[in-house]
């Protein structure tokens, strides 16, 4: 948005460039891996544009960085509302700029207020975490908890609504510490944005187990804005791994939890990240947990096998073959099928709304909870519609219209 307001036009990779901008991950050792390859391959395409490497791996790996020949700045996750004018001083004098500083207290401010998609918008309210759970670098490339201001994220969100969009997914590093810096909360700021006039839906991109309020349960109930959905990591259903990964939780509360949410919202979509094939899971662990994700019903799982990230305690454990955690790994997925069928079949011959969000020879959309819907109808891209799911998939569903939301 910056450089479009100073008459530069975007253009895709694979294309000759002035600048390229590359935002960096440092999840895994793989991630600074690809990283690296695409740093190179702007290069590659264009060795006089200016080579700009912002983000996480930047942030904690910048000498590494700078070692590569044709980078001329390095950010980090910081000073972003900076790169155009760091940019402007490359073409005067061609010299490698690094800015990346410690990691202060403070929320970067520069907003984002258009997607490429029309009808969804995400609002990063938050940034930092304070877990430091065993295999995550993100604590230290990112730092601890901070928060977007409330008068802030309410001037975006109303931004986002005057543009068009029809929901907003609230998103973050660590979404549910949201204001624990700033004396505020994830539920006093979901009930501002919620009632904003022309906001069709509200989504909560993810919320840990232990930082769901009862007061944050009884809005989603009671607003019809609310998606009714959550996004709630587990990562393993064992509590013996899960105590290795330094997870804030036992198995049996997030089991005791999860009823809990069920019993304030029946027929809410609970979807999961699960990582298989941590350092200490064995065979009878694995078990475990894959019976706890089975019993428990989750809507749909998104699966990670461990992958080493240098720097955290993890990677200082033997890793487990390749091979076994390929072999968990396809077992949860083949589960998530069954699961994720299990909860739409529940919703056939139901009315639900979906947004159009793409629109072909059928037009499709999410629902509220998170099911994707086709229908054959020829919907204009971000309509608001009422539908009945006449057959249920995964992970398409077919539906009727019935009329406009």
């Amino acid at each position: 948005g910056v450089f479009e307001e100073n008459d530069y036009e975007r253009v895709k990779f694979d294309q000759i460039a002035d600048v390229y901008i590359i935002n960096t991950c440092t999840v895994t050792n793989q991630s600074d891996s690809k990283s690296r390859k695409v740093i190179r391959q702007a290069i590659r395409r264009n060795s006089s544009a200016v080579v700009v490497v912002m983000g996480c791996y930047a942030q904690v790996s910048a000498e590494e960085i700078a070692k590569i020949e044709g980078v001329d700045i390095i950010s980090g996750t910081k000073n972003r509302e900076n790169i155009y004018k760091l940019v402007e001083e490359v073409l005067e004098e061609r010299k490698q700029i690094n800015v990346v500083t410690n990691l202060n207290k403070e929320f970067d401010e520069l907003s984002v207020t258009n997607y490429s998609e029309n009808t969804r918008a995400f609002l990063k309210i938050q940034d930092g975490c304070d877990n430091f759970c065993s295999y995550c670098i993100i604590p230290f490339a990112r730092g601890r908890v901070v928060s977007k201001s409330v008068e802030n994220v309410l001037q975006q969100a109303k931004t986002m609504v005057n543009k068009g969009y029809k929901e907003i997914v609230l998103s973050g590093i660590h979404t549910g510490k949201y204001g624990s810096d700033i004396g505020y909360s994830l539920t006093e700021i979901v009930k501002d944005i919620s009632s904003l006039s022309g906001l069709v839906r509200l989504r909560i991109s993810s919320i840990e187990i232990n930082e769901i309020t009862d007061e944050l349960l009884f809005h989603i109930r009671d607003n019809k804005v609310m998606a009714r959905h959550l996004h709630i990591p587990l990562q393993s259903g064992s509590n013996i791994v899960l105590k290795d990964m330094n997870r804030q939780y036992s198995s049996l509360f997030f089991e005791k939890r999860l009823a809990e949410i069920r019993e304030i919202l029946p027929g809410i979509s609970i979807t999961t990240d699960v990582i298989v094939g941590y350092p200490t899971e064995s065979d009878e662990l694995f078990e475990e947990s894959y019976n706890f994700i089975k019993n428990n019903k989750f809507s749909e799982l998104h699966v990670f096998p461990f992958s080493k990230r240098n720097g955290t305690k993890a990677a200082l454990l033997k890793d487990l073959d390749k091979s076994i955690k390929q072999r968990r790994v396809s077992a949860l997925i083949e589960l998530n099928d069954i699961l994720a069928e299990n909860y739409a079949r529940i919703f056939v011959n139901t009315k639900l709304d979906i947004i159009v969000d793409s629109t072909g020879s059928v037009s499709s959309g999410y629902t509220s909870n998170y099911l994707r819907v086709n229908i054959s109808n020829k919907i204009a891209k971000n309509e608001h519609i009422n539908v009945i799911i006449k057959n249920s998939g995964y992970p398409t569903n077919m539906g009727d219209i019935t009329r406009r939301g």
